[in-house]
């Protein structure tokens, strides 16, 4: 019932967001050379890899890791992409994700292919078998500001807590952090 809700949703959002999606592909495109999306591998349900689209925020050749192990990540970013970070304008491409089936709207937020300790601690904790999510409790509760074992936790409670309710709740929370610019490293 989940999965065909959140492929519902995806598509109004979609219809909805289309002039604002073409709009920022647009000023991508015009304001740093490179593809409008970004693809990077990342860690979905029971730890398979899959392919998730992003407005490119960083600069082409920037280096494929969290942006908190970057030194200085001002300097890889776009002339739009901290405003497009800010604004988690960004993510809106995932609604592809969510459409294909490789991501729900409320999840663990997905790992990059890369981040071994925090896919270790998610299937320890039994969390790779959820669909990641576009947004998710660990998201609301700190975002890029948790350590990875506190994300781990909220996720593990995520996984005990689903319900439609709270995935209602979480969505909320999501739109006011959003509105906020609430835990945005950059």
């Amino acid at each position: 019932m989940k999965r065909l809700g959140d492929r519902a949703l995806a598509l109004v959002a979609a219809l909805i967001c289309a002039l604002p999606i073409g709009v920022i592909a647009l000023a991508v495109k015009l304001t740093s050379p490179g593809p409008v999306l970004y693809w990077s591998d990342r860690v979905g349900r029971r730890n398979g890899v899959f392919h998730m689209p992003k407005f490119r925020s960083m600069r082409v050749g920037a280096p494929a890791v969290a942006t908190h192990l970057l030194t200085d990540p001002a300097q890889y970013l776009t002339p739009i992409g901290s405003w497009l970070r800010k604004t988690s304008l960004d993510e809106l491409p995932q609604l592809w994700s969510i459409i294909r089936g490789d991501m729900s709207f409320v999840g663990p937020r997905p790992a990059l292919f890369n981040q071994d300790d925090l896919i270790a601690l998610r299937t320890e904790h039994g969390v790779h078998e959820l669909m990641p999510g576009l947004t998710g409790w660990a998201q609301v509760n700190g975002r890029d500001e948790l350590p990875i074992p506190e994300k781990v936790k909220l996720d593990a409670e995520y996984l005990r807590r689903r319900s439609f309710w709270f995935d209602l709740r979480i969505l909320w929370l999501t739109l006011v952090k959003v509105l906020r610019r609430d835990g945005v490293a950059h």
